[in-house]
C-alpha cells in the first residue's frame, strides 16, 4: 500500500476505512461539494490503519461500521495515535438512536448513515472544526509553557529584579525582586495587586506608566517610585517598564537594574559615601558649593534659574516633643520628602542642620513659586513618624533669582537665605522671596542698554528660531513643534528670552520681534513642511489690527498651507484683552491658521477664556506639572482642565514635562501630548 506525498496532503487529510473504494469517494464528494479542500485516502484493510496513521497524521476518520475490518472496542487505542486524539465517524445502515449511542459509548464522536448526505457533511464539518481548535489550543498551551519555562530561567537567572504584572496583578517575581523588597517567598507577593507595593504617592505615575505600556506608548524611560519593603519601609528605586506575555496574555515587566560591582562603580559609591550625607542622602554643604560652582559656569538652556533654601520651621518646638537626639530621623524623613520633588537637571543638598539648599532650573518664575508651594503642602499634610511619636511640621522656602550673568552662587545664596529667615519670622509656612522694584534707576539703565541691542538685533537679521518637538501620547508623533526665538549679541553668542524679552516688552518692540518670529516660522514650514508650527503673539501683536492684513501677505509669498502655523496667546493676555483675542483669532481662523491658548489652567476663571476663544489647542500651564506626581488635587485640576478642553473640541498639551513619572500622570489624565525638556530639548531650526 503506498501513501500520498506531502505535497498531495496538503488538503485537510482524511482517512476511509471501507471494503469498497465508492465509500472514500462519497465522503469525498460531499466535503469537496461543500467546499472543503479534503484529500480522502482510502484503505481497503485495517492492516495499514497503523502506518496510515503515523505518514498521513488525518484530521478525520471516517470507519464504515457495517464492513467489519475492524472491533470499535480498539477505537479509544486507535485515537491515542494522534494528538490530540483524531475524531472517529462511523458510516452504517442503522443510524437509529440506540446504534448512535452504541457507537459513543465505543468512543466515536458519532454515526451518521450515507442515506442522510447533509447530516454527514454537518456532522465531518462539526468533528474536522473541533479538532483544529483543539489542536491551535494545545499547540497555544505549549507554547505557553515553553514561554514560561523560558521566563522562568530568565527571571531565576537575572541578577536584576523583575516583576511580571498582568491586569494589575503580580503574577511572577525573581529572587533578585524578592531579596529586593524583603519577602521570603514567591507566594507572598503572587496574586497581591502591584499598587500594594508602593507608596500612595507613587500610584498614580505607576498606573500611568502601566497603562502606557501595556499599549505600547512608553519607551525605555526610567519611572521613579517610592516601593514598600516588606518591612514597612520605604525605598526610591527606578524602573524600567517592557511589554511582554505571561502565558499568552499582555502582561508588563518591571525591572530595577542590578548594581554591577565593576571599578568604576565601586570608585563612585566610594565619591558618594565622602560626599553624601548618609542621614539624609543629600550632598554635604562643602561638595554642594563645589557642585553649585560648576553648574553655574555653564549658561541655562532656556527659562530661569533660582536658589530656593527650604527650611523647617520651629526646630525647638519639635525638639521639645520629639527630644534632641530624634530631630535626625525627623530631618532624614523630610529629606526623603524633598528628594521626590527633585528634577533630574536640580542640584540639592544639606545647607544645615535642618535645612537644604536647592539649584532650580524651571521655565519660568511661576514653575519656581508652584514647585515652592507644593513642597510646603507636602510637608504640611505628612504625619512624621518618629519612634513611638507622631508630630506634623511645616516649612518655609526661601527664593533667590540667579542673574544669568552669575557665575558664583553666594550672592544667590545669601539673598535665598535672607528671604527664607523673613519668611520665617512672619510666621513660617510660607514661600518667600525678595521684592524687586521693575521701575527703579537700575532696570531703566537696564532697559536702555538692551532696547538698543535689540533694535541692532533686528536691523542686522542677529534672532534666531530654536524648535522644541511636541511628543503624542495618543499615536504616532505628527511632526509638531513650539518655537522660541533665541538672539544673538555682537560676539554671536546666544542670548537667552529671559535676558532680552522682559524689555523689549517694556519698551513695545514685541510686534517686531514677534513679525520676525513669524516670517522665520513660515520659512521653516515651507522648508520643512511640519505639521504644526506653535508661534506666540505677545498683548501688543494681538492689540494690532493691522497684523491679519500682514500675514496675508506672508501667506502669498511664503506659499504654505496656514494649518501649518498655530498662533497661541497666553491666558493671562486672553483674559485682560478677551474682546481683542476673540477678534485675532476670528481672523486668523478665517485665513486658515490654528490658535491655542497656553499657560491654561493659570488663571481663575479659564473656563470664560476657553469657551469665548475656542482654540483649537490647549496647552496646559507648566506650573501645574510642579509636584503633580503626588498631589491629587493637582491631578484631579489638570482632569478638570482637559475635560473643559474637551468640551469646545481643543486637543490638550502639557507645557515643561521634565520626567518620566509626569509623563505617565499625563497619560493617565488623558492628555494628548507633552512638551518639554524630558521630551526633547530646544534645538536650532535648519531650513535645509
Amino acid at each position: 500500500m503506498t501513501f500520498p506525498s506531502d505535497e498531495a496532503i496538503a488538503a485537510v487529510p482524511v482517512l476511509v476505512l471501507s471494503r469498497q473504494q465508492e465509500g472514500s469517494e462519497s465522503i469525498n464528494a460531499i466535503l469537496r461539494g461543500a467546499g472543503h479542500a479534503v484529500h480522502c485516502t482510502w484503505l481497503p484493510s485495517a492492516g495499514d490503519l497503523t502506518d496510515a496513521m503515523i505518514q498521513i497524521n488525518p484530521e478525520l476518520l471516517v470507519l464504515f461500521a457495517d464492513d467489519g475490518l475492524i472491533d470499535l472496542g480498539l477505537l479509544p487505542t486507535l485515537r491515542a495515535q494522534t494528538s490530540p486524539p483524531v475524531p472517529v465517524v462511523l458510516i452504517s445502515a442503522d443510524a437509529s438512536e440506540a446504534a448512535i449511542t452504541r457507537a459513543l459509548a465505543a468512543g466515536a464522536q458519532d454515526l451518521v448513515s450515507l442515506d442522510s448526505r447533509e447530516r454527514v457533511r454537518f456532522v465531518c464539518e462539526r468533528e474536522l472544526r473541533g479538532f483544529r481548535l483543539e489542536r491551535a489550543l494545545k499547540r497555544t498551551l505549549s507554547a505557553a509553557q515553553e514561554s514560561q519555562q523560558a521566563l522562568q530561567v530568565f527571571l531565576d537567572g537575572s541578577a536584576d529584579a523583575v516583576v511580571e504584572v498582568q491586569e494589575g496583578i503580580v503574577v511572577a517575581a525573581n529572587p533578585s525582586w524578592l531579596e529586593l523588597l524583603g519577602y521570603p517567598s514567591v507566594e507572598a507577593v503572587a496574586g497581591q495587586p502591584l499598587m500594594d507595593f508602593f507608596e500612595p504617592d507613587s500610584h498614580s505615575p505607576v498606573r500611568g506608566a502601566l497603562s502606557a505600556c501595556l499599549q505600547g506608548k512608553w519607551a525605555d524611560h526610567a519611572l521613579r517610585a517610592s516601593a514598600l519593603l516588606a518591612d514597612g519601609s520605604a525605598l526610591s528605586l527606578d524602573f524600567h517598564l517592557a511589554r511582554t506575555e505571561f502565558e499568552g496574555e499582555p502582561s508588563v515587566r518591571f525591572v530595577v537594574a542590578a548594581q554591577r560591582a565593576d571599578e568604576r562603580q565601586f570608585e563612585q559609591r566610594l565619591k558618594e559615601a565622602v560626599q553624601i550625607d548618609q542621614s539624609t542622602g543629600f550632598l554635604h554643604r562643602r561638595f554642594l558649593v563645589e557642585q553649585l560652582n560648576e553648574r553655574l559656569k555653564r549658561p541655562v538652556q532656556a527659562g530661569t534659574r533660582f536658589m530656593a533654601l527650604v527650611c523647617l520651621d520651629r526646630v525647638d518646638q519639635l525638639i521639645g516633643q520629639i527630644g534632641p537626639l530624634a530631630v535626625e530621623d525627623l530631618v532624614a524623613t523630610f529629606a526623603h520628602l524633598l528628594r521626590d520633588e527633585m528634577h533630574g537637571d536640580d542640584v540639592g543638598g544639606r545647607f544645615d542642620g535642618s535645612s537644604f539648599l536647592f539649584l532650580l532650573e524651571r521655565g519660568n518664575a511661576r514653575d519656581v513659586e508652584a514647585w515652592a508651594e507644593h513642597v510646603l503642602r507636602r510637608t504640611a499634610a505628612t504625619v512624621f513618624k518618629i519612634d513611638d511619636k507622631s508630630v506634623t511640621a511645616t516649612a518655609t522656602v526661601g527664593l533667590g533669582l540667579v542673574p544669568p550673568s552669575a557665575t558664583e552662587p553666594s550672592a544667590c545664596v545669601r539673598d535665598a537665605w535672607e528671604a527664607a529667615r523673613r519668611g520665617a519670622e512672619a510666621g513660617g509656612n510660607q514661600t518667600y522671596s525678595l521684592e524687586r522694584a521693575d521701575n527703579d534707576k537700575r532696570v531703566e539703565a537696564y532697559d536702555k542698554i538692551w532696547v538698543r541691542h535689540i533694535k541692532a538685533a533686528l536691523m542686522e537679521n542677529r534672532f534666531r528660531l530654536v524648535q522644541l518637538p511636541i511628543a503624542s501620547l495618543l499615536g504616532e508623533d505628527k511632526g509638531m513643534f513650539d518655537v522660541l526665538v533665541r538672539m544673538l549679541d555682537e560676539q554671536g553668542r546666544e542670548v537667552l528670552p529671559s535676558e532680552f524679552i522682559p524689555a523689549a516688552e517694556r519698551n513695545d518692540l514685541m510686534k517686531n520681534i514677534d513679525r520676525w518670529v513669524i516670517g522665520a516660522s513660515m520659512a521653516f514650514c515651507a522648508a520643512r513642511s511640519p505639521d504644526a508650527v506653535f508661534v506666540r503673539l505677545a498683548k501688543d501683536s494681538v492689540n494690532d489690527r493691522s497684523l491679519p492684513l500682514w500675514l496675508g501677505n506672508q501667506l502669498k509669498a511664503a506659499k504654505i498651507e496656514p494649518r501649518r502655523l498655530c498662533f497661541q496667546v497666553t491666558e493671562d493676555v486672553a483674559g485682560k484683552y478677551l474682546l481683542q483675542s476673540k477678534d485675532a483669532r476670528a481672523a486668523i481662523g478665517t485665513q486658515g491658521f490654528g490658535f491655542a491658548i497656553e499657560r491654561f489652567g493659570a488663571s481663575a476663571d479659564p473656563q470664560t477664556i476657553i469657551e469665548h476663544l475656542r482654540p483649537d489647542y490647549v496647552k496646559i500651564d507648566g506650573s501645574l506639572m510642579q509636584g503633580i506626581t503626588h498631589d491629587a488635587q493637582l491631578q484631579n485640576r489638570v482632569r478638570g482642565l482637559v475635560e473643559l478642553a474637551k468640551g469646545v473640541g481643543a486637543q490638550t498639551i502639557a507645557e515643561r514635562v521634565e520626567d518620566a513619572n509626569t509623563m505617565a500622570i499625563m497619560w493617565q489624565l488623558g492628555i494628548g501630548f507633552v512638551q518639554g525638556f524630558f521630551v526633547h530639548k530646544p534645538e536650532a531650526v535648519t531650513l535645509g
